[in-house]
């Protein structure tokens, strides 16, 4: 019978504590991005317009989830922590929203490539492809991350198991 080192048992958690992070924070905005995108589907339905890429917004969510974690393994955003919650969530959540815009202005243009696009056409398809879609998509993505990183930085400052027992109660 093998025994698992301590250094083993410490990994294996780490890992699955990185899983279970990446598919909460990927259920969220999941459900974010799906709402979103419903509403969007219903406005183009009334014009006689199909279109709805649910599956989409399944696959942006993690991957974003992932890009999330990144950050947070690499301490994105972690400034103004001694100020008052609103200004550590508006400064992680507009930080993170410009990682999350990068990395994924990133993926496009590695996805082109693999296409054989040019890069300016990779990019030109960031945000719908108009000025326009990319600000209102960054404002809605702005307005989602704010009550995620509310609740991060309220679990910070409380204790995370203070937080999730006062969300949600034992019923004993």
């Amino acid at each position: 019978m093998l025994s698992d080192t301590p250094g083993e048992v410490s990994t294996f958690k780490k890992i699955i504590n990185e899983i279970v992070e990446i598919a909460a924070i990927g259920a969220y905005l999941f459900i974010c991005f799906a709402a979103v995108l419903y509403l969007k589907s219903t406005i183009l339905k009334v014009e006689g317009i199909a279109f709805a890429p649910f599956g989409f917004s399944a696959v942006k969510a993690l991957l974003c989830a992932k890009f999330v974690s990144l950050g947070r393994i690499f301490h994105v955003g972690e400034r103004f922590k001694s100020k008052p919650l609103i200004w550590p969530t508006l400064y992680r959540s507009f930080v993170f929203l410009l990682l999350i815009l990068f990395l994924n202005a990133l993926e496009e243009v590695v996805v082109g490539l693999i296409h054989r696009r040019t890069v300016a056409d990779s990019l030109s398809e960031i945000g719908g492809g108009h000025l326009d879609e990319l600000i209102a998509t960054s404002f809605v993505g702005f307005l989602i991350l704010v009550p995620f990183f509310a609740f991060h930085v309220l679990a910070e400052r409380v204790g995370e198991h203070n937080l999730v027992r006062a969300f949600f109660p034992s019923r004993s």
